[in-house]
């Protein structure tokens, strides 16, 4: 059983956190994200967005209901915060997106009210389940069921875009060359550019990609640290960097 405490020592080295302040950090609840892809909000609140001074104050805002994780209220301070989460600061209708970052991993970047309502996500897995439907298992927990018919048509890796009020897909987008896909892991995460290479290995994941990026660099990674974001352009904001001069 995992201890319910974490030392500063052990977190993630992109949390934005020193080691020699203090012994101990919060440790995220577990959810829809794992320790080491996701930061706890009171963090997020605290070190990222600065809008609390102390752990103290971070908690009393979240505990007050001012924080919205993907529509949702958050009151827990050690709500896991991950790829692709919207959060939302109620007092100021400032709307973030946590997206890849080449240098801290996750990071939030500033999205409008429209896109708010949207988060696109990735097809972890597809299962069949009572009554012939597919059910479409999604990277931040959730599950999408969906009539054989329809839910034949995604494939594991690809991305859907989601209304998030109403848990309904409205667009996706296949991992196949041609594609725009973004790393979200690994040492070159945050880059991201046009699909123009797939080497297909015995396990899927494992199979090597090359992006070529705007400026024409090329990057490899594996299938599996690569996340699909759209055709001509991404459906979705990402962190402004070198790559996304074509938004």
């Amino acid at each position: 059983m995992p201890s319910r405490h974490l030392r500063r020592y052990q977190a993630p080295e992109w949390w934005p956190i020193s080691t020699k302040e203090a012994v101990w950090v919060v440790r995220p609840s577990p959810g829809p994200h794992p320790l080491a892809k996701s930061l706890p909000l009171a963090l997020l609140v605290r070190d990222v967005l600065r809008y609390a001074k102390t752990l103290r104050e971070a908690r009393y805002v979240i505990g007050k209901g001012l924080i919205k994780v993907d529509g949702k209220v958050r009151r827990d301070y050690k709500y896991p915060v991950g790829l692709m989460d919207v959060v939302e600061i109620v007092p100021t209708n400032e709307v973030y997106r946590m997206v890849p970052h080449p240098t801290k991993f996750l990071w939030p970047v500033l999205i409008s009210q429209e896109e708010a309502r949207y988060k696109l996500c990735r097809i972890e897995n597809k299962t069949m389940v009572k009554g012939g439907q597919i059910q479409l298992n999604l990277h931040d927990g959730r599950n999408i069921q969906l009539p054989y018919e329809e839910g034949s048509k995604y494939d594991t890796l690809d991305s859907v875009l989601i209304d998030i009020a109403e848990n309904k897909i409205v667009d996706y987008v296949k991992l196949e060359l041609g594609s725009l896909g973004l790393i979200v892991d690994g040492k070159n995460v945050g880059y991201y550019g046009k699909i123009t290479e797939i080497v297909q290995t015995y396990r899927k994941r494992e199979s090597t990609v090359k992006i070529i990026t705007n400026e024409g660099k090329e990057v490899r990674t594996i299938v599996d640290y690569l996340f699909a974001v759209g055709k001509e352009k991404p459906l979705i904001t990402i962190a402004p960097q070198q790559s996304t001069q074509s938004q």
